[in-house]
């Protein structure tokens, strides 16, 4: 993940951690005691809606519980539509 990105409509996104690790993410989280979803704790590091999210295996991606059920072509709930496809629908 790139720290600035600019999308296709102009919109400048910057990624301020995008270099830090899981571990320093967990390591700044401990220090500063900052919140955190209980869900981390119960093996789901990628956590979305209900439908979307399951607990990962040891030795599985991070996201491998997001939208499990899906084909690799298609991640997405239906929960986060674009704006095109909603005024389609």
């Amino acid at each position: 993940m790139p720290h600035r990105e600019v999308e296709a409509n102009g919109r400048t996104k910057f990624n301020p951690l995008a270099d830090w690790t899981w571990a320093d993410i967990w390591h700044y989280i401990d220090t500063h005691q900052v919140p955190y979803n209980a869900l981390h704790d119960q093996f789901m590091p990628s956590i979305g809606c209900a439908p979307c999210t399951r607990a990962i295996a040891v030795g599985e991606p991070f996201r491998a519980g997001r939208w499990w059920w899906e084909d690799e072509a298609a991640k997405e709930c239906g929960l986060h539509v674009k704006a095109a496809d909603a005024v389609a629908a």
